[in-house]
């Protein structure tokens, strides 16, 4: 008589069939999906050194106002690292200067100084973190271009010859290239490209007195910016080496600029009048041209940054009672204003009002905004992303659970 041995697993089995229901995998994937929410954060940067000062009073009534905001120093975020792990803007002190900083999780705050005068402002950083630029004021009293890096400090990029001073405002994503604006002999504001082979170069006009560069692409090849016309109108352009200056347009209005591009320089936004002379956010590509980003009920929007792929834009926007509101724009959800994207983050009474820059996955958006608890405006930091980072070790012990209710211990 040959007797059968019954496996020792399959009372397990029969078991885990009955666990093994729709139900109970259901249930996992929504508690394992909330689990990443967990993930977003908002950081508020906190000042150089939190002591009070005038400067918010002076300039932004209207938020003291509603918001009561304390006469407090206050700061505002201008660009953020690809990683997020360093943020740049410009900090406002006792006296009313503002100073450049540099922000990072494990430092805080680091204020990089001047080049011999009061006051300094970053206006953008390499894709690394490295590099950060802006203008200082010199012992002179003069503005001037700044490149920043750990290993030398400030560094004077000078001016185009017999100008008496220079701004810096971006940067490619390795540091090289630098754009901005800086006066001629003439005293006019020229548009420049620095490298430290060629040093300062002056870009031009669109056939007007005057230009500014405010964003550079990935590799340093395309700037974008606003210039003046023969007829004294400042239109947004793209330059490149071989077509040189182009006029992107208005939106039906007088005038333009542009403040972000994409990285490979194909995605330009900015702002732009349209035909009632109302600012409004655009989005330009060489196939549809210039595009309005539409609005959050007000009648003045501004883009400032945008994705390396172009495809989200960021900035600011008023709503219907006037007050401006960061807004994160994308073709397919239109314009939102984060305060609504991201209530969960706002609780206690923060509220957000501008976004300056974003990074080049569209992951990090930095701006500034009101801190409830300190009652100070203070540059921020926004992790936008649902990562399942925090819930990878839950993920996988869940699925071993699962593996050994359906028979994955047998061996």
């Amino acid at each position: 008589m040959v007797h059968t041995a019954t496996p020792v697993h399959s009372n397990l089995d029969k078991g885990a069939a009955r666990w093994w229901h729709p139900l109970w995998l259901v249930w996992v994937v929504v508690a394992w999906a909330a689990l990443p929410s967990l993930a977003q954060r908002l950081t508020w940067l906190d000042t150089l050194d939190g002591r009070g000062s005038y400067a918010l009073v002076i300039f932004l009534p209207p938020l003291t106002r509603t918001f009561g905001i304390r006469r407090s120093r206050w700061g505002y975020a201008t660009g953020v690292s690809a990683d997020g792990s360093v943020v740049v803007g410009v900090d406002y002190y006792a006296a009313g200067y503002g100073r450049a900083f540099r922000w990072t999780a494990a430092r805080g705050m680091q204020d990089l100084g001047t080049l011999g005068g009061s006051w300094s402002v970053a206006w953008g950083v390499s894709a690394d973190g490295s590099v950060v630029v802006g203008v200082a004021e010199n012992a002179a009293g003069q503005p001037r271009a700044f490149r920043w890096t750990v290993a030398r400090g400030m560094q004077d990029l000078g001016t185009l010859p017999g100008g008496y001073g220079s701004e810096a405002w971006g940067v490619s994503a390795d540091g090289s290239v630098v754009v901005g604006k800086a006066w001629n002999a003439a005293g006019q504001w020229r548009a420049f490209r620095w490298t430290a082979a060629g040093g300062m170069e002056d870009l031009g006009t669109l056939g007007g007195s005057g230009s500014a560069a405010f964003g550079v692409s990935a590799d340093g090849s395309v700037v974008v910016g606003s210039a003046r016309n023969a007829a004294g109108q400042a239109h947004a352009f793209r330059w490149t080496a071989s077509g040189g200056m182009q006029d992107l347009g208005t939106l039906g209005g007088d005038e333009s600029g542009a403040f972000g591009v994409s990285a490979d320089g194909s995605v330009v936004v900015g702002v732009a009048e349209n035909a009632e002379g109302q600012t409004r956010a655009f989005r330009w590509t060489a196939a549809d041209g210039m595009q309005d980003l539409g609005t959050l009920g007000g009648s003045e929007i501004e883009a400032w940054g945008v994705s390396a792929d172009g495809s989200v834009v960021v900035g600011w926007a008023e709503n219907a009672a006037g007050i401006p509101r960061p807004f994160r724009w994308t073709a397919a959800g239109g314009m939102e204003d984060l305060n609504i994207t991201f209530v969960n983050l706002l609780t206690d009474g923060p509220v957000l009002f501008e976004a300056r820059a974003i990074s080049p996955d569209g992951r990090y958006i930095v701006g500034r905004g009101y801190n409830a608890a300190t009652e100070r405006l203070e540059a921020f930091l926004l992790d936008t992303q649902r990562t399942r980072h925090a819930g990878r070790r839950l993920e996988r012990g869940l699925w071993r659970f699962f593996r050994w209710l359906r028979g994955g211990r047998r061996g």
